[in-house]
């Protein structure tokens, strides 16, 4: 099975399945191709269906993810979404230093008129409401952050990041760059063989839905759920790291 297929699955019950959801996989099916892979057909498919859809996490974003498996569950985790009684956690690789202090944005998304998919911070747009905080600095260049979602806006955390002044590290529509290669950053010190083509260290979005925590349907119980982050994301990690540490 093709790695983007695959998925671990941190908690199920008869109410509800919590998933580790990989980058390169869809959620929902695709508006106009559904037969493009995507996590509720194969959850269907493993755990029978009903599966039902609660949030979303966007094709290239990997992490945890909950979905409902009757009504019931449908519409009370929906509410607490909603009603923003659920904690949303993701970690980003980002362009520049933050630095130390918490950093709030709280300005409105819509759809970019010019540019079809893409979104825009603008005062036509729905609320939005985003924090951030730095948590390693790698390098004068880059960071990682915690960032906090209180609504779930398409690409809000892109936009917020990018309206901000730290883009994320790769990001083709609101970034500096649609992949990061090693020589980007090593310059003189990287040496490739004439007759080989260097591979990006990533060519997708790095973002990371690390921590989903929500109050069981069922039972009222608060439920807290990590996922590590991929091997894609620790190895960026790790190149920054060490050339921090040779600086």
């Amino acid at each position: 099975m093709p790695s983007a297929l695959k998925f671990d699955v941190l908690y199920q019950d008869e109410h509800l399945i919590v998933v580790n959801k990989p980058s390169g996989l869809l959620t929902i099916p695709d508006r106009y191709d559904p037969d493009i892979p995507n996590l509720m057909h194969l959850l269907g498919a493993q755990f029978g269906d009903p599966i039902l859809a609660v949030h979303r996490l966007d094709r290239p974003t990997s992490g945890v993810l909950v979905v409902a498996r009757n009504a019931e569950t449908h519409r009370e985790l929906n509410r607490q979404f909603e009603e923003r009684e659920v904690d949303k956690i993701y970690h980003a690789i980002v362009e520049g230093q933050p630095g130390e202090a918490e950093v709030e944005v709280d300005e409105p998304i819509a759809n970019n008129p010019g540019q079809t998919g893409r979104m825009m911070v603008s005062n036509k747009g729905k609320y939005a409401f985003t924090i951030f905080k730095q948590l390693e600095s790698l390098g004068h260049q880059f960071s990682l952050l915690g960032v906090q979602i209180f609504t779930g806006r398409t690409h809000q955390i892109r936009v917020h990041l990018a309206y901000a002044g730290f883009p994320l590290l790769v990001d083709p529509f609101y970034g500096k760059r649609d992949a990061f290669r090693l020589s980007e950053i090593k310059g003189r010190r990287y040496n490739l063989g004439n007759d080989q083509e260097e591979r990006p260290l990533l060519d997708r979005v790095p973002l990371h839905a690390a921590r989903l925590a929500f109050d069981h349907p069922a039972t009222g119980e608060r439920m807290q759920f990590e996922a590590e982050m991929p091997k894609d994301m620790r190895a960026v990690l790790n190149q920054l790291r060490k050339l921090n540490k040779g600086k």
